[in-house]
């Protein structure tokens, strides 16, 4: 389909898209669908749905490598995925898919919107861009040098760095998701290209009052279950073995708390591995009206990060737990990103991470207070409608994409 000439056209490249149910992708997917409906013209180059799986799930092996989904313009390249996580193999997921991305046909946009992660990708896409002199955005969702730090990345960390600050200052603009994020950039990283803040948004429906008796008896929860809920991926980042551990105390105790663990990643068989108990459930990865149905039956929901991690992200997942009316709980430490955006938005009590008993203590005190808990769900609801929409979002985006392409190649 040949492009309109009188509308301007933005192309993203990330490998994360939809149908792609947590993470990044739908962050993307939502970006380029809503410019399209704004009237520009979009395209995106992305990979296999493959998060949080790493794997490409046999429902989705069949899409088609060109598409028009949503009016956009789709366009679908093969990668390796990795199924052992480490540099090499990260890199590798990362750098073919950049080569690949780089390789196929873009069309003639008038801006780059490069999404990182996958950074080794973005900074082979923005050297294509520059060649053909197309103004580069690079938006941030994670930033690569603290995560790499954090999780003792040792010498690499340095490389990681410059790396992260070369596709900034590459970039004509570059957007971050939080205000701490262009903090980072522009003091620790020391970035001299504009740096605009672009909040992203609860991208699922008002989850409020979903409480499903049925849904409930249908995992074997009963009434009287504290089930405290973690959705999304099990990665090293999440530090799970920390509810594992809760969830042993609980046991201990006699405690009423239950911990669910929805979802799937790189560390679950290992979590898995650390023993089954009554006080804990895994359950695999849901539809969307599955997924709702049981994140808005549960008591609380939780956000928990291994100890040390301080700015390199925000959980995706806050901004659909915030759809639910339920408390939060956050295991993570008092200087980290996650926990600056709870106490904004007053959603629930905050302990510290790896901290086992804390975490049981925390669920007892909300069962214990309804309404407590229904004050902090109403909050999170509250915050999410004034800060975390998807228009404002899409117009804060557009405006960027506004300057760059009104400055010209």
């Amino acid at each position: 389909m040949p492009a309109d000439s009188t509308r301007r056209s933005v192309l993203f490249v990330g490998v994360n898209y939809a149908p792609e149910p947590t993470g990044i992708g739908p962050y993307t997917a939502g970006m380029a669908t809503g410019l399209a409906a704004r009237g520009w013209d979009v395209s995106a180059v992305t990979g296999h749905p493959h998060y949080p799986w790493w794997r490409i799930p046999a429902e989705h092996r069949g899409l088609p490598r060109r598409d028009v989904v949503e009016g956009v313009r789709l366009r679908r390249v093969h990668h390796f995925v990795p199924r052992r996580h480490n540099a090499l193999t990260r890199a590798l997921h990362e750098v073919t898919f950049g080569l690949r991305a780089a390789f196929t046909r873009w069309g003639d946009p008038d801006a780059v919107v490069v999404v990182s992660p996958a950074l080794l990708a973005s900074r082979i896409v923005a050297v294509r861009a520059r060649a053909r002199r197309v103004p580069v955005v690079t938006w941030v969702q994670d930033i690569y040098t603290l995560g790499v730090k954090e999780t003792g990345g040792g010498l690499g960390s340095g490389l990681i760095e410059r790396w992260e600050r070369g596709l900034a200052n590459a970039s004509h603009r570059v957007v971050v998701i939080h205000d701490r994020f262009r903090r980072m950039f522009a003091e620790d990283l020391a970035v001299q290209r504009p740096i605009d803040v672009v909040r992203n948004w609860s991208h699922v429906p008002d989850l409020h009052d979903r409480r499903s008796v049925e849904v409930r008896r249908g995992y074997g929860w009963s009434d009287d279950d504290i089930v405290v809920l973690h959705a999304g991926a099990m990665g090293a980042k999440q530090g799970l073995e920390a509810v594992v551990l809760a969830s042993q105390e609980a046991h201990r105790r006699g405690s009423a708390v239950r911990f669910v663990l929805l979802g799937d990643g790189n560390q679950r068989a290992a979590l898995e591995a650390l023993g089954p108990n009554p006080h804990l459930q895994f359950i695999d990865p849901l539809d969307d009206d599955d997924f709702f149905a049981v994140l808005g039956s549960a008591d609380a929901l939780l956000v928990n990060e291994r100890p040390g991690l301080t700015e390199m992200s925000v959980p995706s997942k806050m901004t659909t737990y915030f759809a639910t009316g339920l408390p939060v709980i956050a295991a993570v430490d008092t200087g980290s990103t996650t926990y600056d955006e709870m106490r904004a938005a007053e959603a629930g009590p905050c302990v510290p991470p790896a901290d086992p008993g804390a975490l049981v203590d925390a669920a007892e005190s909300l069962a214990a207070d309804p309404e407590r808990a229904r004050g902090f769900g109403r909050n999170g609801q509250a915050y999410r409608q004034r800060v975390l929409t998807e228009d404002a979002a899409i117009d804060g985006f557009a405006r960027v994409l506004d300057t760059v392409t009104a400055t010209g190649r």
